[in-house]
C-alpha cells in the first residue's frame, strides 16, 4: 500500500487468479453483493448498469448497526482492466480498479480513491487502508468459492 499523491488512497493485492475470473467477481453483482466492503456487511444492490453513464446504487449493512445508501455514477468500464466511477453520495471521491494481468493464472487488482481535497481525503484515509484490506480478503473467498 502506498499513497500516490496527498489527495489519493491506493491498495493494491496479488490475486492468484486468472483477470477474466478476478474481474467477473465485480462485474457479475451476484459475487459482487457477497464480498464488497468490509469484514461483517452486507449487501443489497438496487441498480448496477455497468457502462460508462451507468448507475451503481447499494446500501452497505453493517455487522453490528448502520445501513449506508450509496450512490455512483460508473465512467469508464474496460473489461478485464479498468472500472472507474465517480461517487455521488458521501464521502464525495472517484474510485478506479484496475486489473493487472500478471500471467495466465495471477492477477493485481488495484483500488484508488481520488479525492478533491488532501483534508477529505485524510479524514477517510485511516479508515479505508485497513477496510480495503479486508475487502481484498473477501474477494479473494469468493473467488475460491466461485
Amino acid at each position: 500500500m502506498s499513497s500516490h499523491s496527498d489527495r489519493e488512497i491506493f491498495s493494491s493485492r496479488l490475486l492468484n487468479f486468472p483477470v477474466e475470473k478476478v474481474y467477473k467477481a465485480f462485474a457479475d453483482q451476484t459475487h459482487l453483493k457477497n464480498w464488497w466492503g468490509p469484514e461483517g456487511f452486507t449487501n443489497t444492490i438496487h441498480e448496477f448498469d455497468l457502462q460508462p453513464g451507468g448507475k451503481w446504487i447499494l446500501t452497505m449493512h453493517g455487522p453490528e448497526k448502520g445501513n449506508y445508501e450509496n450512490s455512483s455514477i460508473f465512467k469508464t468500464v474496460t473489461p478485464h482492466k479498468l472500472i472507474s466511477w465517480t461517487r455521488v453520495s458521501q464521502p464525495l471521491f472517484d474510485m478506479e480498479i484496475t486489473f493487472k494481468k500478471l500471467d495466465e493464472t495471477r492477477t493485481e487488482i488495484s483500488f484508488r480513491m481520488i479525492f478533491e481535497t488532501e483534508e477529505e481525503c485524510e479524514k477517510i484515509r485511516k479508515f479505508a487502508e485497513p477496510k480495503n484490506e479486508e475487502n481484498f480478503d473477501r474477494l479473494e473467498k469468493e473467488i475460491i468459492n466461485m
